[in-house]
C-alpha cells in the first residue's frame, strides 16, 4: 500500500525487461501509485523514444524524464577526453545514476521511503547497476519473486500489444547509440541502421585516441578499422556461424511454436552489462 511517507518508482531503460516490468506492475499492482522514469543521456536511439511513447499510451500516464544537467560532451572533457569503457563506466555513473540520485536525495532527506522496482528476471543473477546505499531506498525485484524469466517477459509484452522495441531486430545490448558493450555485429548494424550515429561515434573515438585514451569503442580495434569491407565480411561470417551453432542446439518447444528469439546474449554469452542501460 502507498502511504504519505512512501514513494514507488520504476526506472525504464527503453529496453525489454524494464518495459515488461512496468506492464506487470500496472496489471498486478494497480493499487500502487508508481512513478515511471527514464534518464535520457541524449545519445539514445530514435527507436527508444518511439517505444517509450507507446509505453506511455499503455500505462496511461507520462514517463518522467530525468535529463542530466551535464551532457555526454561535458563529462567527456572532465575525463580528459577518455572514452567510457567496461573498466571505467563514467557514462552510466554520470548520465544515468547521478540524475536519479539528485532526484531522490531530497525526498529521502524529507524522511520519505522510496521503493525502486528493478527488472531482474528469475533466470539471471543480479546485474551490476544501482544498489541502494540508503536505508530508506529499498530495491524490489518483482520478477525474481514471481519467477518470471525471459520467455515470461516476452509473453507480457506481446500480451500488452507492445512487442519488443524496434531496435531489438538488430541489437540487444542497449538503447544508447555507442554503448561499448556492443558486439562487433552490432557496430556493423549501427552503421547500416543509423550511419550518422556511427560517424559521430567515430569522431568521438578519433578525438579520444588523439588525447591519449587507451580505449576504443570496440575492444581491440577502432571503428575505422571495423568498418572496412573485408572486416565487415569477417564479422558477418562469424556471426552467422554462431547463429548456426546455436540453432542446432535449440530444442523445439511444441508449446511455444513461435519460441523466443535468439538475441545477442544467447550468441555471445551473458555480458556484465550496465543495469541502468540494458534493462
Amino acid at each position: 500500500m502507498t502511504t504519505d511517507c512512501a514513494k514507488h518508482v520504476l526506472g525504464l531503460s527503453g529496453g525489454r525487461d524494464s518495459a515488461a516490468l512496468a506492464v506487470y506492475m500496472r496489471q498486478h499492482h494497480p493499487e500502487l501509485d508508481i512513478e515511471y522514469f527514464f534518464t535520457d543521456t541524449g545519445k539514445e536511439l530514435p527507436e527508444v523514444y518511439e517505444y517509450l511513447g507507446r509505453l506511455e499510451g499503455f500505462l496511461g500516464q507520462p514517463i518522467r524524464r530525468l535529463n542530466p544537467d551535464r551532457d555526454f560532451d561535458f563529462w567527456l572533457k572532465q575525463y580528459n577526453d577518455f572514452l567510457p569503457s567496461p573498466q571505467t563506466r563514467w557514462c552510466t555513473r554520470q548520465l544515468k545514476l547521478r540524475p536519479f540520485e539528485h532526484w531522490v536525495r531530497p525526498l529521502l532527506s524529507e524522511g520519505i521511503t522510496i521503493y525502486s522496482y528493478v527488472a531482474i528476471r528469475s533466470d539471471e543473477e543480479f546485474r551490476e547497476g544501482y544498489s541502494s546505499k540508503h536505508e530508506r531506498l529499498i530495491v524490489k525485484l518483482p520478477f525474481k519473486q514471481a519467477g518470471i524469466d525471459k520467455a515470461g517477459v516476452l509473453e507480457i509484452l506481446n500480451g500488452a500489444g507492445l512487442g519488443l522495441p524496434k531496435y531489438y531486430s538488430w541489437r540487444t545490448r542497449s538503447g544508447c547509440t555507442f554503448c561499448f558493450f556492443q558486439q562487433k555485429i552490432e557496430w556493423v548494424r549501427l552503421k547500416e541502421q543509423h550511419p550518422e550515429a556511427f560517424e559521430e561515434a567515430k569522431a568521438y573515438e578519433k578525438n579520444a585516441v588523439e588525447h591519449g585514451s587507451p580505449f576504443t569503442w570496440s575492444q581491440g580495434e577502432s571503428l575505422d578499422e571495423l568498418e572496412q569491407p573485408e572486416r565487415v565480411a569477417q564479422i558477418r561470417q562469424d556471426h552467422e556461424q554462431r547463429l548456426k551453432r546455436l540453432r542446432s542446439k535449440v530444442q523445439p518447444n511444441p508449446l511455444r511454436p513461435d519460441s523466443e528469439p535468439l538475441d545477442i546474449d544467447d550468441l555471445y554469452g551473458k555480458a556484465k552489462v550496465c543495469l541502468a542501460c540494458h534493462k
